[in-house]
């Protein structure tokens, strides 16, 4: 997202010997190392608070970027005045995010404690304010350090270039230290307090060398001799070509993070990852474009145009390709990490077309500063609006084989586009135009073939064969949903069910949810957040206690699928039922005054990203404040002894069903008659769940009426949270600041 920082590559040439500024890009390395732990951390934290629906995901980023593209104009324009002490503004600036990044976690949570305040109607603004000041200190930051190194080189291109390229590199440091280290063992807090304490030292070694000013600060060269060449490319189109450039990489970017996800089953270490190899793709390339227009001054601007609409041809053509490429590496030993190269390679040329657009579209003139900073505006306006069209509207209404050829067509549009820009030969013309052509003919004829069993690929990897093929893959912005022949259902990319409600049949541990009975005598009223397949709900909905059945999901994509399999389609159908389409977190955060006999979570894996959100000390809080009176909340820890612990922790009393944890505030009383009774009276869509007149139903149905023993010998022992506390009281609680558990390696 900080390629939008990309600066002009214009020549200055000042008489004297240069000046040296390693240090400074040293520091500016460094200042690029907070600023995605900032993002990365302050996401997570609003998300905790708004919620991981798409609306939220997409409000959040959407402050984020415009308050770095505001930031960008205004550093522009404090930078346009060469009498101000440059220097001085960056390190305030560095010191003020540091200082704001110190309270930010606070602050967040005591605004969303606040009475009264609606989150679906006030978030958006609530988001922007939040992020406002601290991501315009970030965004203005390149633009004034920019200004001042400029005005004692003279040459715009290599100081703004290198400039940019050690920040981006910062960047990708930083994402690369999150995936791997930061987030699991320091936490959100721990990373917010290091990216701080990186701003504050930047700022104050900047005050420190200014006091030797004489020595290590000169005094800007403000005389500079101006370059008077035309730029040969009209300085409208160039804002318009950096807005263009911006959508179609975020567009990319938001359909990578979405295969990989699905490739890696939503492992929480995806995303940074993924956005530090782009970065480290997009600051590469941004140098290798900085040294081709310094070497290339003076030359025809038809040659710089002509290699401009090239770049900006393959960036498109590659960026399409990535995804294809990428499962087709997947399934290949090692061949998954190695795949993440293809983003770099991408990115490289993306980055190596944001200078040629500075380069050929601004002169080296009074005034330059702040068309710079316009141009840096409208890459930030367009990267904010591919992002929200591609992640927020087409991916509700287009496949990912649809959204990769648009966005494919759109970057080998925009490259023979920018060919009617200036005047150039006719060779010139009739070669890019072609090869524009061509690309475009690649694109359209290969779609079929490069996207066929994509998912497959990716679901599947070293174990795939071309005979497999998904059932259904159902796409929207929440997410993807697949389906095989067998009835398996993959959230995500990760293990979300089986379409199956009968317990002689059960291949999906179905007899959780027939467990209602033994642990609440009186389950009325039942919350269930995460719908699936459908299958837990059913089971609850003809439960003969169950009077209401709230179902919250945050995919509106499993309502498609339900319809299509006969045994759970009743549920949708159900007077008892009411499907909300919300954040689990976020439906209970803002209706205090629900309450309920029993909450249900068939969870998904602890390791999964914002798993914890559902997992966390804070939400079970939230659960036990919204339980009637001797509640029940029952729920999937996955294997994971530190959910246990949690649970066990946060409520006094609870027994473990399976891999499932109920717990109460009041003394669980199993109750085997109780629960003995429902089991024969039950019935679902009116069919009994046992058939007694069939052998194999008689077999199942004695063995779980041999109680207790014969179903602790089907289930597993029944552990008590007694139990879980004296057998974990080592193991770190799970909390919303430490995620424990959701970055392990696995």
């Amino acid at each position: 997202m900080l390629m939008a920082q990309t600066m002009g590559l214009n020549t200055l040439r000042p008489a004297g010997r240069p000046v040296r500024t390693g240090w400074l890009h040293v520091l500016f390395f460094v200042s690029g190392f907070p600023a995605l732990l900032y993002q990365i951390v302050w996401e997570r934290s609003l998300f905790t608070i708004f919620g991981t629906n798409i609306e939220s995901v997409t409000i959040i980023v959407t402050a984020f970027m415009l308050g770095l593209g505001v930031g960008g104009l205004a550093g522009a324009r404090v930078a346009a005045d060469p009498s101000r002490p440059l220097p001085l503004i960056f390190a305030a600036l560095e010191l003020g995010v540091g200082c704001f990044g110190l309270f930010s976690l606070r602050l967040f949570h005591a605004i969303a404690e606040l009475p009264g305040l609606d989150f679906t109607i006030a978030e958006g603004g609530v988001a922007f304010l939040l992020l406002l000041a601290p991501t315009m200190m970030m965004g203005s930051t390149l633009p004034i350090l920019a200004a001042y190194v400029v005005s004692l080189s003279g040459n715009v291109g290599r100081s703004v270039g290198s400039l940019y390229c050690v920040n981006t590199l910062g960047s990708a440091a930083g994402c690369f230290f999150a995936a791997a280290w930061g987030m699991g063992h320091l936490g959100l807090s721990g990373n917010v307090a290091l990216a701080a304490s990186l701003n504050v030292a930047v700022g104050l070694s900047v005050l420190a060398m200014w006091r030797r000013r004489a020595a290590a600060l000169p005094a800007a060269i403000n005389d500079v001799p101006q370059a008077s060449a035309e730029s040969g490319f009209r300085y409208r189109a160039a804002v318009m070509v950096t807005f263009l450039c911006g959508f179609t990489a975020l567009g990319y970017e938001i359909l990578w993070f979405r295969a990989y996800s699905f490739a890696s089953a939503g492992a929480a270490p995806t995303f940074p990852s993924l956005l530090g190899c782009y970065l480290m793709g997009i600051a590469l390339g941004s140098s290798a474009g900085r040294v081709y227009c310094k070497r290339t001054e003076g030359a025809a601007p038809g040659r710089q145009v002509w290699l401009l609409s090239v770049f900006l041809v393959l960036s498109g053509l590659c960026g399409y390709l990535v995804v294809p490429a990428a499962s087709r590496l997947v399934t290949m030993p090692h061949g998954y990490r190695g795949s993440y190269l293809l983003i770099t390679a991408a990115a490289f040329l993306f980055g190596a077309a944001f200078p040629l657009v500075m380069h050929v579209g601004i002169r080296a003139e009074t005034g330059a500063g702040r068309r710079i900073g316009t141009l840096y505006a409208g890459n930030i306006a367009g990267s904010t609006l591919g992002g929200f069209i591609v992640g927020y509207v087409l991916m509700d209404h287009w496949t990912f084989r649809q959204i990769a050829v648009f966005l494919g067509l759109c970057g080998v549009g925009l490259g023979m586009a920018v060919l009617s820009g200036v005047r150039m030969t006719g060779t010139q013309r009739v070669a890019g135009l072609a090869g524009g052509a061509l690309a475009a003919a690649m694109v359209l004829v290969s779609s079929g073939f490069a996207f066929d069993g994509m998912y497959e690929r990716l679901l599947a990897k070293q174990s795939y064969s071309p005979s497999f093929r998904l059932r259904h893959t159902v796409e929207t912005k929440s997410g993807v949903i697949a389906v095989t022949d067998e009835g398996v259902v993959y959230g995500g990319g990760a293990y979300d069910g089986v379409f199956n409600v009968s317990p002689v049949r059960d291949v999906n541990s179905i007899y959780r949810p027939f467990s209602l009975s033994l642990w609440h005598p009186n389950p009325r009223r039942v919350l269930m957040i995460g719908l699936s397949s459908g299958s837990w709900a059913q089971v609850v909905a003809n439960h003969p206690q169950v009077e209401s059945l709230t179902i919250v999901e945050i995919n509106p994509g499993y309502l498609r699928l339900i319809p299509q399999y006969p045994e759970e389609a009743g549920v949708l159908r159900n007077p008892k039922v009411s499907v909300i389409i919300d954040d689990g977190r976020r439906w209970l955060r803002t209706n205090p005054g629900k309450r309920f006999d029993v909450m249900v979570m068939n969870t998904t894996f602890y390791w999964r990203a914002h798993a914890s959100n559902l997992l966390s000390k804070e939400f079970l809080e939230l659960v036990k404040s919204r339980m009637e009176p001797g509640g029940v909340a029952f729920y999937n820890t996955t294997g994971s002894a530190n959910v246990q612990a949690t649970g066990a922790s946060v409520f006094p009393y609870g027994v473990m069903v399976g891999n499932c944890l109920a717990v109460s505030t009041q003394p669980l009383v199993l109750g085997w008659d109780r629960w003995k009774e429902v089991v024969r009276q039950y019935r679902i869509d009116g069919r009994p769940a046992f058939r007694l007149e069939d052998e194999e139903h008689r077999q199942r149905f004695g063995e779980w009426m041999a109680l207790p023993e014969g179903v602790e010998r089907l289930w597993g022992p029944l552990v008590t949270a007694e139990q879980i506390r004296a057998k974990t009281r080592n193991l770190r609680i799970v909390t919303d600041d430490n995620m424990a558990c959701e970055w392990e390696t696995r």
